[in-house]
């Protein structure tokens, strides 16, 4: 039988409980969840790779059916390379599906044999993202509801706290 393996991009900058929240139910209908953060020079990162590829594994723990990457280059090619068949993206308005949409049916145009498959996020995630916590670190704002503890940790240290 085939092992059901999917991707979960993004530049996790840092990652947040929304994010934390879509990886643990992709783990649930997926043999395998990669999460991938993505190499973007047009962003400006505030950690690096190998800062927020650390901060992942430290937030999620030791799980086999969980891997942490990263990658740089078109995400298609990246599934392909691991074996997936299965891009996951995390929704959490209606605002982000035309975008994430017009991506999906690209890379379905480029590789028919990957699907990408919207899950939305939980309730209490709706209007979380990493720019807003960045937003609310930058001006010593209570983080804690909305990241894992290592990621309270490396904002203060960024911040100087």
């Amino acid at each position: 039988m085939r092992e059901h393996i999917a991707v979960y991009p993004g530049s996790f900058d840092p990652i947040t409980n929304g994010h934390i929240d879509i990886i643990h139910r992709g783990l649930e209908v997926f043999d395998t969840l990669i999460v991938a953060v993505a190499r973007n020079s047009e962003k400006n990162a505030l950690f690096t790779i190998d800062e927020r590829v650390e901060m992942i594994r430290e937030a999620l723990g030791d799980n086999p059916r969980l891997k942490v990457d990263s990658f740089q280059g078109l995400l298609i090619d990246y599934v392909a390379r691991k074996g997936a068949r299965v891009i996951l993206r995390g929704l959490r308005a209606v605002s982000d599906f035309e975008y994430e949409f017009q991506i999906a049916q690209m890379n379905h145009s480029v590789n028919d044999q990957i699907d990408t498959l919207f899950m939305m996020t939980s309730v209490p995630y709706g209007y979380l993202s990493s720019s807003i916590v960045k937003e609310m670190a930058n001006h010593n704002g209570p983080i804690d509801p909305f990241v894992p503890p290592a990621v309270k940790l490396a904002l203060d240290r960024k911040h100087g706290r």
